[in-house]
C-alpha cells in the first residue's frame, strides 16, 4: 500500500479506480488499441496498457452477486430497479400508458419437505416457532415442535427440525425443476384468461398479451421461491390498450387458477420414482398501484433487492463444488451441506443427467436465470447499459482507447486484448475502500494474480 501511495502513478490509478466504482475485483487486460484511417491506412493514433499503472487497464468485473462485489452488483440492482419500474409507469422508452393495464405482484412459494426453524409474528409480536402441545417425537427421537421466538439473524432459521426427517431429495429436485414449473405456469395462466374471455389461445394473441419480470430467491431452508410483476397488455404490448374485461380480478383468478393446478413430473430413476412436484399453498397475488397501496417503487424495489443474491444466503457457497473440495471442510451451514451431498448423489444417476444437478450443487440444485422477464414487458438490461455507456462517452479520456472522431470519419478501429488477473492486492483492496467507500470482500483476490 505504500508503494502504490507513494508511486508517481497513484494519481492515474486513484482516478480509474474512481472511474470503476470501487470494483473490488476489476478485470486486469494488456494490449493496446489501434485507430488506423479506412482510406490511406495511416495509423491515427495508439492507445497502449503501457501508459496505465502496473502496464493493465482495469476494467469492472460487472458481477451480479452482492456477495462477489457489491459495487457492480448496485449497478446491477439499480438497471433491474429501473427494468421492473419502466414496465409499472413507463419510461426508458416504454409508454406512460404502460400504467393503465392492470397488474400484479406475485409471490410464488414452494412446498414443504419437512418443518424447519422460522421466526413467526403477529400483530407486531414475535411467537413461538412450532408450538405443538402433545407433538411427541418424530423416529429419530428429536422433538417435533419448537417453542422458542427466534431473533432475525438466529443460525438456526431454515434448519430443519429434524435433518434425518427432512425430505432433501425433494429440495434438490425441486429447485432443479423450478424453472419448467414457471413455464408451465406462464402457459396455463394465457390458458385460463383465454378461457374466462371466452376465446382460444389463438384469439386471445389477437387481442391481449400477458407480460411479466420474475426474480427467483432464496428461502433459508434453501429452496427458491419466485417473485413476480404480471401485466395484462393490449395486443402489442404496452402500446396498445387492453380489452374491456381485462380487470384485475380477471389477472388474479387466472394466477391463484394457474398456481394451484400446474405440476411437473420427476424422473425416474433405480430406487428413485417419479413424483408430482407443484407450488406451495402460499400464493400471494396483490394489485400494483401508483397512489398508495403497493406502489410501483416498492414493488421494483424489492424485486431488484433479490436480483443480486443466491444461494449464499441460505448458507452455502457462491463459486462451484470442486471435485478437490472436502465438503466436510466447507464453511457452509449442516442443513446446505447435506443438500448439496443429496445434489451430488442425485447428479451421478444417469436418469437424472439432464438436470445438471452435480454441476449446479453450490446451488442448491436451481439453474435458472435469476431475473427474466417477457419480451413486451418493459426495456432490456442491455438497452440500459449502452444508454449508460452513451451517456459517459463524451467524458472518456483518450486512455479509455477512443478519439473523438466526426461521425463522417472512416476510421478503422483494431483492438488487441489478452487477460492479466482478476481482483486486487490486498494494499489496493484497502485504498480502493478509502477512496471509493466500498466495503473490503471476503477474499481480497487470488495471491498469484495479486504478485
Amino acid at each position: 500500500m505504500a508503494t502504490r501511495l507513494n508511486g508517481t502513478d497513484f494519481a492515474r490509478w486513484a482516478a480509474r479506480t474512481r472511474a470503476l466504482g470501487g470494483c473490488v475485483q476489476p478485470i486486469r487486460l494488456r494490449g493496446r488499441v489501434d485507430h488506423i484511417d479506412a482510406l490511406t491506412g495511416d495509423l491515427l493514433h495508439r492507445y497502449s496498457t503501457d501508459v496505465e499503472p502496473g502496464g493493465v487497464l482495469r476494467v469492472a468485473c460487472k458481477t451480479r452477486r452482492a456477495s462477489r462485489c457489491p459495487s457492480c452488483a448496485e449497478t446491477y440492482r439499480a438497471d433491474t430497479y429501473q427494468l421492473v419500474r419502466a414496465g409499472l409507469v413507463g419510461g426508458k422508452g416504454v409508454p406512460e400508458s404502460v400504467a393503465a393495464p392492470p397488474a400484479a405482484f406475485v409471490t410464488l412459494t414452494a412446498p414443504s419437505f419437512g418443518p424447519v426453524h422460522t421466526r413467526r409474528q403477529k400483530n407486531g409480536r414475535v411467537v413461538p416457532c412450532h408450538p405443538r402441545r402433545n407433538a411427541g417425537t418424530c423416529p429419530h427421537g428429536r422433538a417435533l415442535s419448537c417453542t422458542l421466538r427466534h431473533d432475525e439473524n438466529d443460525p438456526h432459521l431454515g434448519q430443519p427440525l429434524c435433518p434425518d426427517c427432512y425430505d432433501y431429495t425433494g429440495s434438490a429436485l425441486f429447485n432443479a425443476l423450478a424453472p419448467e414449473l414457471w413455464r408451465r405456469f406462464t402457459m396455463a395462466l394465457r390458458r385460463r384468461i383465454a378461457r374466462t374471455a371466452g376465446l382460444t389461445l389463438a384469439e386471445l394473441r389477437d387481442v391481449a398479451t400477458v407480460s411479466f419480470a420474475k426474480v427467483a430467491e432464496y428461502q433459508r431452508r434453501g429452496v427458491v421461491h419466485f417473485h413476480a410483476v404480471v401485466r395484462l397488455d393490449g395486443p402489442d404490448g404496452p402500446s396498445s390498450s387492453p380489452p374491456p374485461w381485462a380487470a384485475f380480478d380477471v389477472l388474479a383468478h387466472a394466477v391463484d387458477h394457474a398456481a394451484r393446478t400446474v405440476s411437473v413430473p420427476t424422473p425416474t430413476a433405480p430406487d428413485l420414482p417419479s413424483r408430482s412436484l407443484t407450488w406451495g399453498t402460499q400464493v400471494d397475488v396483490r394489485p400494483i398501484t401508483t397512489d398508495g397501496g403497493l406502489s410501483d417503487q416498492a414493488v421494483a424495489g424489492y424485486i431488484a433487492k433479490y436480483a443480486t443474491k443466491a444461494a449464499e444466503c441460505a448458507g452455502t457457497l457462491d463459486r462451484r463444488i470442486h471435485p478437490s473440495d472436502d465438503l466436510a471442510a466447507l464453511p457452509i451451514t449442516d442443513h446446505a451441506r447435506r443438500l448439496i451431498a443429496e445434489c451430488l448423489r442425485l447428479g451421478g444417476l444417469e436418469e437424472l443427467a439432464e438436470l445438471r444437478l452435480a454441476e449446479w450443487a453450490h446451488m442448491l440444485g436451481f439453474r435458472g436465470h435469476f431475473s427474466t422477464k417477457s419480451r413486451r414487458y418493459s426495456t432490456t438490461l442491455s438497452a440500459l447499459r449502452q444508454a449508460r455507456t452513451d451517456h459517459n462517452q463524451h467524458q472518456r479520456e483518450i486512455t479509455t482507447g477512443r478519439l473523438p472522431f466526426e461521425d463522417d470519419d472512416q476510421v478503422l478501429t483494431v483492438a488487441h486484448w489478452r487477460y492479466a488477473g482478476r481482483g486486487l492486492s490486498p494494499g489496493d483492496a484497502l485504498l480502493t475502500a478509502a477512496l471509493t467507500g466500498t466495503p473490503l470482500p471476503p477474499l481480497i483476490t487470488d495471491r498469484r494474480d495479486a504478485a
